[in-house]
Protein backbone atom coordinates (compact mmCIF):
# COMPACT_ATOMS: atom_id res chain seq x y z
CA UNK A 1 0.00 0.00 0.00
CA UNK A 2 2.80 2.45 0.86
CA UNK A 3 4.18 2.37 -2.66
CA UNK A 4 0.83 3.42 -4.15
CA UNK A 5 0.08 6.23 -1.68
CA UNK A 6 0.78 9.59 -3.46
CA UNK A 7 0.78 11.52 -0.19
CA UNK A 8 3.35 9.13 1.26
CA UNK A 9 5.56 9.51 -1.80
CA UNK A 10 5.36 13.28 -1.61
CA UNK A 11 6.14 13.19 2.11
CA UNK A 12 9.26 11.04 1.61
CA UNK A 13 10.38 13.30 -1.22
CA UNK A 14 10.00 16.41 0.94
CA UNK A 15 11.83 14.81 3.85
CA UNK A 16 14.73 14.11 1.49
CA UNK A 17 14.86 17.75 0.42
CA UNK A 18 14.67 18.97 4.00
CA UNK A 19 17.74 17.08 5.19
CA UNK A 20 19.74 20.21 4.58
CA UNK A 21 17.47 22.23 6.92
CA UNK A 22 17.01 22.33 10.70
CA UNK A 23 13.31 21.66 11.12
CA UNK A 24 11.74 23.42 14.08
CA UNK A 25 8.14 22.27 13.72
CA UNK A 26 5.98 20.08 11.51
CA UNK A 27 2.23 20.60 11.50
CA UNK A 28 -0.51 18.99 9.39
CA UNK A 29 -2.72 20.97 7.04
CA UNK A 30 -5.47 20.06 4.63
CA UNK A 31 -6.49 21.43 1.24
CA UNK A 32 -10.21 21.06 0.55
CA UNK A 33 -10.83 20.93 -3.19
CA UNK A 34 -13.96 21.63 -5.17
CA UNK A 35 -14.82 17.94 -5.52
CA UNK A 36 -14.69 17.58 -1.72
CA UNK A 37 -11.69 15.26 -1.74
CA UNK A 38 -9.09 15.94 0.94
CA UNK A 39 -5.36 16.15 0.24
CA UNK A 40 -2.99 16.02 3.20
CA UNK A 41 -0.08 18.42 2.78
CA UNK A 42 2.56 18.86 5.50
CA UNK A 43 3.67 22.41 6.23
CA UNK A 44 7.18 22.98 7.56
CA UNK A 45 8.48 25.77 9.72
CA UNK A 46 12.16 25.83 8.85
CA UNK A 47 14.98 27.44 10.81
CA UNK A 48 15.98 30.35 9.01
CA UNK A 49 16.64 33.75 7.87
CA UNK A 50 14.59 36.89 7.63
CA UNK A 51 13.92 38.20 11.16
CA UNK A 52 13.83 34.63 12.47
CA UNK A 53 10.54 33.94 10.69
CA UNK A 54 11.10 31.88 7.57
CA UNK A 55 8.38 29.41 6.65
CA UNK A 56 8.75 26.77 3.95
CA UNK A 57 5.29 25.65 2.95
CA UNK A 58 4.19 22.50 1.15
CA UNK A 59 0.97 23.14 -0.73
CA UNK A 60 -0.77 26.19 -2.11
CA UNK A 61 -1.62 29.01 0.23
CA UNK A 62 -3.33 31.03 -2.49
CA UNK A 63 -6.74 30.19 -3.91
CA UNK A 64 -6.22 28.57 -7.30
CA UNK A 65 -8.53 27.54 -10.13
CA UNK A 66 -10.97 24.88 -9.00
CA UNK A 67 -10.21 25.34 -5.30
CA UNK A 68 -12.97 26.66 -3.06
CA UNK A 69 -11.46 26.21 0.40
CA UNK A 70 -7.98 26.02 1.91
CA UNK A 71 -7.04 25.25 5.49
CA UNK A 72 -3.41 25.53 6.57
CA UNK A 73 -1.37 26.09 9.70
CA UNK A 74 1.58 28.33 10.46
CA UNK A 75 2.90 27.63 13.94
CA UNK A 76 -0.08 27.87 16.30
CA UNK A 77 -2.27 29.78 13.84
CA UNK A 78 -4.75 28.01 11.59
CA UNK A 79 -6.04 29.83 8.51
CA UNK A 80 -9.37 28.90 6.94
CA UNK A 81 -9.73 30.55 3.55
CA UNK A 82 -12.85 30.33 1.39
CA UNK A 83 -13.44 31.76 -2.09
CA UNK A 84 -16.44 34.11 -2.05
CA UNK A 85 -19.19 34.28 -4.70
CA UNK A 86 -18.41 37.24 -6.96
CA UNK A 87 -21.84 38.79 -6.41
CA UNK A 88 -21.16 39.39 -2.71
CA UNK A 89 -20.61 42.91 -1.42
CA UNK A 90 -17.05 43.94 -0.59
CA UNK A 91 -15.87 44.42 2.98
CA UNK A 92 -14.49 47.74 1.67
CA UNK A 93 -17.05 49.14 -0.76
CA UNK A 94 -14.96 52.20 -1.70
CA UNK A 95 -12.68 50.33 -4.13
CA UNK A 96 -13.62 51.69 -7.56
CA UNK A 97 -11.34 49.67 -9.83
CA UNK A 98 -8.45 47.22 -9.71
CA UNK A 99 -5.90 47.18 -12.55
CA UNK A 100 -8.26 49.44 -14.54
CA UNK A 101 -11.00 46.82 -14.35
CA UNK A 102 -14.19 46.58 -12.30
CA UNK A 103 -13.07 44.92 -9.04
CA UNK A 104 -15.02 41.70 -9.58
CA UNK A 105 -13.64 41.34 -13.10
CA UNK A 106 -10.08 41.83 -11.82
CA UNK A 107 -10.68 39.13 -9.20
CA UNK A 108 -12.14 36.77 -11.80
CA UNK A 109 -9.09 37.27 -14.03
CA UNK A 110 -6.60 36.93 -11.15
CA UNK A 111 -5.29 40.48 -11.59
CA UNK A 112 -5.26 41.58 -7.97
CA UNK A 113 -2.06 40.58 -6.16
CA UNK A 114 0.06 43.69 -6.83
CA UNK A 115 -2.30 45.57 -9.14
CA UNK A 116 -2.85 49.32 -8.72
CA UNK A 117 -6.36 50.28 -7.61
CA UNK A 118 -8.50 53.35 -7.01
CA UNK A 119 -10.39 54.43 -3.89
CA UNK A 120 -12.44 57.66 -3.98
CA UNK A 121 -10.47 58.94 -6.94
CA UNK A 122 -7.03 58.27 -5.41
CA UNK A 123 -4.74 55.77 -7.10
CA UNK A 124 -2.80 53.33 -4.88
CA UNK A 125 0.25 51.41 -6.11
CA UNK A 126 1.05 48.25 -4.10
CA UNK A 127 4.65 47.18 -3.60
CA UNK A 128 6.11 44.26 -5.52
CA UNK A 129 6.49 40.82 -3.98
CA UNK A 130 10.24 41.41 -3.80
CA UNK A 131 9.81 44.75 -2.03
CA UNK A 132 7.35 43.20 0.40
CA UNK A 133 9.93 40.68 1.62
CA UNK A 134 11.73 43.37 3.62
CA UNK A 135 8.65 45.26 4.78
CA UNK A 136 8.87 46.35 8.42
CA UNK A 137 6.81 49.31 9.64
CA UNK A 138 5.62 50.78 12.92
CA UNK A 139 2.41 52.76 13.18
CA UNK A 140 -1.22 52.71 14.27
CA UNK A 141 -3.54 49.74 13.76
CA UNK A 142 -7.31 49.60 13.90
CA UNK A 143 -9.81 46.81 13.36
CA UNK A 144 -12.64 46.62 10.85
CA UNK A 145 -15.73 44.60 9.99
CA UNK A 146 -18.12 46.03 12.57
CA UNK A 147 -21.10 45.87 10.19
CA UNK A 148 -20.31 42.25 9.33
CA UNK A 149 -20.27 41.38 13.02
CA UNK A 150 -23.39 43.39 13.85
CA UNK A 151 -25.59 42.15 11.02
CA UNK A 152 -23.94 38.78 10.36
CA UNK A 153 -23.75 39.74 6.68
CA UNK A 154 -21.60 38.09 4.02
CA UNK A 155 -18.72 40.16 2.66
CA UNK A 156 -15.82 39.64 0.27
CA UNK A 157 -12.23 40.82 0.53
CA UNK A 158 -10.38 42.65 -2.24
CA UNK A 159 -8.83 39.40 -3.48
CA UNK A 160 -12.10 37.47 -3.58
CA UNK A 161 -12.02 35.64 -0.26
CA UNK A 162 -14.83 35.41 2.27
CA UNK A 163 -14.32 38.07 4.93
CA UNK A 164 -14.63 36.36 8.30
CA UNK A 165 -13.97 38.72 11.24
CA UNK A 166 -13.16 35.73 13.47
CA UNK A 167 -10.17 34.67 11.34
CA UNK A 168 -6.59 35.98 11.57
CA UNK A 169 -6.70 38.36 8.60
CA UNK A 170 -5.98 42.00 7.83
CA UNK A 171 -6.27 44.78 5.28
CA UNK A 172 -3.28 46.77 4.02
CA UNK A 173 -3.00 49.46 1.37
CA UNK A 174 0.27 48.38 -0.23
CA UNK A 175 1.24 44.76 0.54
CA UNK A 176 0.62 42.10 -2.14
CA UNK A 177 -2.53 40.02 -1.68
CA UNK A 178 -2.10 37.69 0.06
CA UNK A 179 0.89 38.35 2.30
CA UNK A 180 1.47 37.00 5.80
CA UNK A 181 2.74 39.39 8.46
CA UNK A 182 3.59 39.31 12.14
CA UNK A 183 1.82 42.09 14.02
CA UNK A 184 3.06 43.08 17.48
CA UNK A 185 1.09 45.33 19.81
CA UNK A 186 3.83 47.57 21.18
CA UNK A 187 1.66 48.51 24.14
CA UNK A 188 1.54 44.98 25.60
CA UNK A 189 4.05 43.03 23.44
CA UNK A 190 1.43 40.54 22.20
CA UNK A 191 1.98 39.21 18.67
CA UNK A 192 -0.10 37.39 16.04
CA UNK A 193 0.43 36.20 12.48
CA UNK A 194 -2.25 37.34 10.04
CA UNK A 195 -3.03 36.84 6.37
CA UNK A 196 -3.36 40.17 4.52
CA UNK A 197 -6.17 39.56 2.04
CA UNK A 198 -7.91 42.95 1.79
CA UNK A 199 -7.27 46.63 1.10
CA UNK A 200 -7.39 49.45 3.65
CA UNK A 201 -7.56 51.33 5.90
CA UNK A 202 -8.58 54.42 3.91
CA UNK A 203 -9.59 57.92 5.00
CA UNK A 204 -13.24 58.10 5.96
CA UNK A 205 -15.48 61.11 5.39
CA UNK A 206 -15.95 61.51 9.13
CA UNK A 207 -12.30 60.89 10.04
CA UNK A 208 -9.80 61.65 7.25
CA UNK A 209 -6.86 60.82 9.54
CA UNK A 210 -7.98 57.16 9.63
CA UNK A 211 -6.14 56.69 6.33
CA UNK A 212 -2.84 57.25 8.16
CA UNK A 213 -3.21 53.91 9.98
CA UNK A 214 -0.92 51.26 8.53
CA UNK A 215 -3.13 48.18 8.95
CA UNK A 216 -6.74 47.19 9.61
CA UNK A 217 -7.04 43.91 11.51
CA UNK A 218 -9.95 41.54 11.82
CA UNK A 219 -11.90 41.63 15.06
CA UNK A 220 -10.44 38.23 15.97
CA UNK A 221 -6.87 39.49 15.54
CA UNK A 222 -7.64 42.69 17.49
CA UNK A 223 -8.96 40.59 20.38
CA UNK A 224 -5.82 38.45 20.49
CA UNK A 225 -3.68 41.60 20.43
CA UNK A 226 -5.71 43.10 23.26
CA UNK A 227 -7.06 46.28 21.65
CA UNK A 228 -10.53 45.24 20.47
CA UNK A 229 -12.33 47.42 23.03
CA UNK A 230 -9.91 50.34 22.68
CA UNK A 231 -10.11 50.27 18.89
CA UNK A 232 -6.56 51.43 18.16
CA UNK A 233 -3.04 50.32 19.04
CA UNK A 234 0.52 51.18 18.09
CA UNK A 235 1.97 48.14 16.34
CA UNK A 236 4.93 46.82 14.45
CA UNK A 237 4.16 44.95 11.20
CA UNK A 238 6.80 42.60 9.72
CA UNK A 239 6.55 40.39 6.67
CA UNK A 240 6.61 36.62 7.25
CA UNK A 241 8.26 34.72 4.41
CA UNK A 242 6.38 31.74 2.97
CA UNK A 243 7.78 29.39 0.36
CA UNK A 244 6.30 26.28 -1.22
CA UNK A 245 8.40 23.15 -1.25
CA UNK A 246 8.68 21.29 -4.52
Amino acid sequence: MASTNPAGGVFRSIIGRLRRFHVLLIVPAFLFLANCSVVKAPYYVVKGTIKGGYYAVKGAYELTAGTTKIVYTIGKYTFKITKAPLDWAFANEDIEDIDDLPPREAIRKGRVKTAPYTVKGKRYYPMSVEQAKSYDETGMASWYGYETLRHNSSRMTANGEVFDPRQMTAAHKYLPLPTHVKVTNLENNRSVIVRVNDRGPFPSDRNPSSGERIIDLSAGAAKKLGFYDKGLARVRVETIQLEREG
